[in-house]
């Protein structure tokens, strides 16, 4: 897919209230899982015990951890926009997140993203996206998040 390219504030700007783009898919795996179960240290069977996900889970498999999706937005947004001229990028906040769907160990997500609003802040542009983390043939998407960054842009 073809990414959007975001010059100056006014570029972003001009998105608010629209849809931005779609990601690309990325396959959550069992690998994925466990590097951040542990990272975090959340070790909890339904994402790393494949053998007791198969016996007691009711869909026979494990499940990705629902911050693991969260944490997958930064790079999932980077294949949908590119920001150039930027100085830095700070991740300001989350409003809100929910969790609406399990991931399945070798499933792929990938992100539709809206801009909600773009205002002057902290001298940069705060930035709220509504991220949709939507699952490869489900109807129902994983997860929701409201997302709030700061773009601070070179002069």
């Amino acid at each position: 897919m073809s990414r959007v390219v975001i010059r100056s504030a006014a570029d972003v700007k001009a998105f608010e209230g629209r849809e931005v783009g779609v990601s690309d898919w990325i396959t959550v795996d069992q690998d994925r899982i466990n590097r951040f179960a542990d990272a975090t240290d959340d070790h909890q069977w339904i994402h790393v015990d494949v053998e007791r996900a198969k016996r007691e889970f009711p869909i026979g498999t494990t499940i990705a951890h629902g911050y693991l999706l969260v944490s997958l937005m930064p790079r999932l947004l980077d294949s949908i926009v590119v920001f150039e001229g930027v100085k830095r990028v700070i991740n300001y906040g989350v409003n809100e997140v929910r969790f609406r769907n399990m991931v399945p160990a070798g499933k792929r997500v990938r992100m539709r993203t809206t801009l909600k609003s773009a205002r002057q802040r902290a001298g940069g542009l705060q930035v709220i996206l509504e991220n949709t983390l939507e699952i490869e043939g489900e109807a129902k998407p994983a997860c929701t998040a409201e997302v709030l960054v700061l773009y601070f842009f070179e002069a």
